[in-house]
């Protein structure tokens, strides 16, 4: 589903216009007039009267980048989209909507979100962050009212040991035979 933002184009308030656009709506009159060489009627449409699609995806993607954005969120998705975004990665092409659904309104999203946590974050504050980025970003950036953001943390991440770095000094010698 779609956003779509329709907004009505001002226009003279008096009745119908004459000539070849008479019966039209008020912004289809204005170009026909215009077309047919017709003094224009008074119409100045504000520079952002139109139509406005705003795609699933797109919401996907600026929740996504909210989501990422809090420190303590190891990876967005569950492992078989995680495993996908490693080959992306590697790659150097990355999918900044995995691990986010989005239900899309007229004027409201809905926002579903998988992560794996990195492993020492509390939990439960992790998400009321991401929710407060996610919100603050789709209303801010995409004009959407954010109804609701679910959370799912599929996997804590636990670093490994850092490795030692090998030095020539760290490595048993073996003396030579002879």
């Amino acid at each position: 589903m779609e956003y779509q933002n329709s907004q009505p184009v001002a226009g003279p308030v008096a009745g119908p216009a004459a000539g070849p656009a008479a019966g039209l709506p008020v912004a289809r009159q204005h170009v026909a007039n215009h077309a047919a060489g017709l003094p224009g009627d008074g119409l100045s449409g504000p520079a952002g009267t139109g139509r406005t699609v705003i795609s699933e995806a797109a919401v996907a993607k600026v929740a996504g980048i909210a989501a990422r954005s809090v420190p303590g969120v190891y990876s967005l998705g569950s492992a078989p989209s995680r495993a996908l975004g490693a080959i992306r990665d590697a790659v150097g092409s990355a999918d900044h909507a995995a691990g986010v659904r989005v239900e899309v309104g007229e004027t409201q999203v809905a926002v579903d979100i998988d992560l794996v946590a990195v492993y020492g974050t509390p939990l439960h504050a992790l998400a009321d962050q991401i929710r407060a980025a996610v919100y603050s970003a789709v209303e801010e950036l995409v004009g959407l009212e954010v109804i609701e953001v679910n959370i799912e943390i599929n996997d804590v991440y636990v670093p490994g040991p850092a490795k030692p770095a090998a030095s020539a000094e760290a490595r048993p010698v073996r003396e030579a035979i002879q």
